[in-house]
């Protein structure tokens, strides 16, 4: 689904990412795991074209790497950035339109799905988006993505500043995506729900990574957490 070789991102003269090398695999959930700072966010904004990068990023076997995001998003690539970006003004239920690709063609996912997943945003979907909680707009916008009914999406720190409850179900809608055969790249802080709802986790330090294997392997590895992941 997506490859990415030897991936270098850059922030002016700050040379972020050290020649990444990793996988998504059709219908996998994917974990990049690290402390703040090391890049995991960066990879993203590479991987979507937001960031100056070079190497190589192919996403169903096509290059993507002099792509712009608003190509790399045609081609099926859903980004959920960390701060939201909803629109303020425009309902719940507007902002979810806007998410569509090809307005009234269905794809896996619907409007009334999306509602029955989070049923908190039916009751609230013709208030401004502005209005909405944290935790609900975190929800908006990870429903307003699926609306596009990407094959991939990669997800920044979805559970950051919510409550248990809504981090329950946030982990409960992306296993549910990974069901309906979309594949996720995670950048997750919780550990406890990356090691839940992942296939395979990549673990990040300093630009680079320094660790590749499943989440039962990660948590055997008590040299690997302590260096890189524990505080």
């Amino acid at each position: 689904m997506l490859e990415v070789t030897d991936l270098h991102a850059y922030y002016g003269k700050s040379h972020i990412l050290q020649g990444v090398t990793f996988r998504v695999e059709e219908g996998k959930i994917l974990s990049l795991l690290g402390r703040n700072g090391v890049g995991r966010s960066t990879t993203i904004k590479a991987i979507m074209g937001m960031v100056a990068r070079k190497g190589s990023v192919k996403f169903r076997g096509e290059e993507t790497i002099t792509k712009q995001s608003f190509e790399i998003a045609r081609m099926g690539v859903g980004y959920v950035p960390e701060n939201r970006d909803i629109f303020p003004t425009l309902t719940v239920r507007q902002n979810l339109l806007l998410g569509e690709k090809k307005p009234g063609k269905s794809g896996r996912w619907s409007m009334d799905d999306l509602f029955d997943l989070f049923p908190n945003l039916r009751e609230r979907a013709d208030n401004p988006g502005g209005v909405l909680s944290g935790g609900e707009q975190q929800m908006l916008t990870m429903c307003r993505t699926l609306m596009g009914d990407p094959d991939l999406v990669m997800v920044d720190e979805p559970t950051e500043g919510l409550a248990p409850k809504l981090v329950e179900q946030v982990a409960v809608l992306l296993e549910e995506m990974a069901a309906r055969g979309v594949s996720i790249l995670l950048v997750e802080q919780k550990l406890a729900i990356a090691l839940k709802v992942s296939n395979e986790v990549l673990v990040m330090g300093h630009g680079q990574l320094v660790y590749d294997g499943t989440p039962d392997e990660l948590m055997a590895n008590d040299e690997i957490r302590s260096e890189w992941l524990e505080v």
